[in-house]
């Protein structure tokens, strides 16, 4: 059984990014930014050499875990002995991986390294087939067997991993049945394959005209900057010129979203669960009444983000509110800079509630080379957190522009990686990643810690008001959005069980509706959001995903909550958490930490915190 914690890569995108302290014309190279601000590579393998040693031996270890094939129910020595490599060899693999994605993403150009990536991939899919025997294997074990190999001693490193794998048998079909859709799988990716193919490459974006007579052609990237930009009109025809293809291939759009709802209805039949829902969620034994009360309880309470609607409404001087107009600060003359170095300070004072143990390690981080700051010709856009499980260490890319975004990017990217950082030093390899449904509290937590200090550290009014519109922005991106496209996923997948045709215009009209429901009545939906549902690419390629993005912002306005008003006790639980990588279920070690994710409570706290936030934000506005 591999874990390939390496591939466990949290992203953040960066938008509207200011020119750096480096470069006053163009992006300097990589040559010309001092070593204290690059990551050291030389962490994980002191030279290109040193990685080609390593490489030629993982490539000689892997067939020895064939050796266990057909014998690794024999008893408990053996199934440990099959871990036991297979962990040894995945490790040995996840640091040839991290060093060679870190290579490359600083310099993307460099031809050397994605030959090196196209290897250490391949390299991968080797070890995955070597190791492929050992999950049918271990759950054909007949009951009794099993539960005496659990008693073992030499077993009781892996009793976790064992139990949630053995439980998944009652939804594993016969090894042949297993290895048809194992050949299938391929043909089951057509869907996903197109949609990113026509999405991300082939969509015929028009141009748009601009304000000095040039013409502009739209894209993704220009999309999302253009929802900030302070030009409405720029806003609205951004907006408008990026649905047009959208709607013209909507009836292509909506097959591939039905081949994938298709799928899921199978997948979740045949492997006998009650519906696609649980399918997703049962591998980390998620309630489904979690996704569902995140629905109703967000449902219950839309009366706050109908307000926020109205404050934006009122404070941009608009007739009407439209999609384009939710994401435009309302504060524009008061954005603030901050230099890397100013930042990291600023970083460490919000983080202090976390105790001395967990600030040691981030300035650590900072004064050893753990993060790579500026960005450079070649170098990969927007910020990450990626680790191996296996050490020496969690990295983290950024491209620093001096904005206070950048400063939330990296208290977020510093929160995986000392999640990483924790898991690694305190729990074995094969327990030391985390799955998604987590991932996002250690990094939410921190970018609270720091809206906390900055609010109680902020001299005036408009500073306050600042900083007060990017946490109701960033619940209105994280909680609210996500949950609207979690009940969106929801509710088409429901009417797919009960055999109804989910038309192009049929998915159009619902998610017209769901905006209009979750903004209220001051917003007015235009028809191009509508569309919505074809663009967003977590709808289509991911099973039941984005509603961890509510959940996880919720855990952590709780978690950080807690951890200021009760200290010590909350620091503990918050460490243990930290340090509990994939060692329990998501939802028990929450509990721990002192959030019950499967009852609604905590999500009426975050929607008061909201609440709370909105009227002094509008007290501050009149005042």
């Amino acid at each position: 059984m591999i874990k390939f914690n390496m591939i466990f890569v949290i992203l953040f995108c960066i938008i509207g990014a200011t020119m750096t302290t480096y470069s006053q014309t163009k992006l300097p190279t990589r040559a010309e930014i001092e070593n204290k601000y690059k990551w050291n590579t030389a962490d994980i393998f002191i030279s290109e050499e040193a990685w080609e040693e390593e490489f030629a031996r993982i490539k000689n270890e892997i067939p020895k875990i064939q050796q266990f094939k057909g014998k690794f129910a024999e008893s408990a020595k053996s199934v440990y002995e099959s871990f036991a490599l297979a962990d040894k060899v995945s490790a040995a693999f996840s640091k040839l991986y991290l060093y060679v994605a870190l290579s490359r993403d600083t310099d993307l150009n460099e031809g050397k390294f994605q030959m090196m990536f196209d290897r250490i991939q391949k390299l991968g899919s080797e070890i995955s087939a070597a190791a492929s025997f050992m999950t049918p294997e271990l759950i054909s074990i007949p009951k009794d067997k099993f539960h005496q190999f659990l008693n073992d001693k030499i077993l009781a490193d892996y009793r976790h991993q064992l139990e949630s794998t053995y439980k998944m048998r009652d939804h594993t079909l016969p090894a042949d049945q297993e290895q048809l859709l194992a050949k299938l799988s391929p043909v089951f990716q057509t869907a996903n394959n197109t949609y990113s193919i026509l999405n991300d490459a082939e969509l015929p974006f028009p141009n748009i005209k601009m304000n000095d007579g040039t013409e502009m052609q739209v894209s993704h990237g220009r999309y999302r900057a253009a929802l900030f930009a302070l030009d409405r009109n720029y806003r609205k025809d951004v907006y408008k010129a990026t649905y047009e293809p959208y709607s013209a291939l909507k009836g292509t759009m909506a097959s591939l979203y039905n081949s994938r709802v298709k799928q899921r209805l199978v997948n979740s039949e045949i492997r006998k669960y009650s519906s696609p829902i649980e399918a997703a969620l049962k591998g980390n034994d998620i309630p489904v009444d979690v996704y569902k009360n995140l629905v109703k309880s967000v449902n219950d309470n839309l009366d706050a983000l109908h307000k926020w609607a109205k404050i934006k409404k009122t404070a941009l001087k608009l007739d009407e509110l439209h999609p384009y107009d939710t994401y435009v600060t309302l504060f524009p003359a008061t954005q603030r800079e901050y230099d890397y170095e100013t930042a990291c300070e600023i970083v460490l004072k919000s983080l202090k509630p976390l105790g001395d143990e967990y600030v040691k390690q981030v300035k650590f981080g900072f004064e050893n080379r753990w993060i790579d700051v500026y960005e450079t010709q070649g170098k990969r856009s927007g910020a990450y957190s990626n680790s191996t499980g296996a050490g020496p260490h969690p990295f983290i890319l950024m491209n620093w522009n001096n904005t206070m975004d950048d400063m939330f990017t990296l208290t977020h990217e510093i929160g995986h990686n000392m999640h990483s950082f924790f898991s690694e030093k305190h729990q074995p390899y094969h327990y030391a990643g985390y799955s998604i449904f987590v991932a996002e509290v250690a990094s939410i937590t921190n970018e609270a810690l720091l809206l906390d200090y900055l609010l109680e550290n902020a001299k005036t009014k408009e500073e306050k008001a600042e900083l007060l519109e990017k946490f109701l922005i960033s619940a209105q991106m994280t909680f609210f959005r996500q949950t609207r496209f979690a009940e969106f996923e929801m509710l088409t997948h429901e009417k797919a069980q009960k055999g109804e045709i989910l038309t192009a215009d049929q998915l159009t009209e619902l998610f017209a509706e769901l905006y209009q429901k979750y903004w209220g009545p001051e917003m007015v939906t235009d028809a191009e959001e509508g569309l919505s549902w074809a663009r967003v690419h977590h709808l289509v390629k991911y099973d039941f995903y984005v509603y961890q993005y509510a959940t996880g912002f919720v855990a952590a306005h709780a978690l950080a909550e807690q951890i200021k008003k009760e200290g010590a006790p909350a620091i503990k639980r918050y460490l243990d958490f930290l340090s509990s990588g994939s060692s329990d279920y998501p939802i028990n070690v929450l509990q721990k930490a002192g959030v019950d994710m499967s009852s609604p409570k905590p999500i009426e706290l975050t929607i008061q915190k909201i609440k709370r936030y909105t009227e002094e934000l509008e007290k501050l506005m009149k005042s």
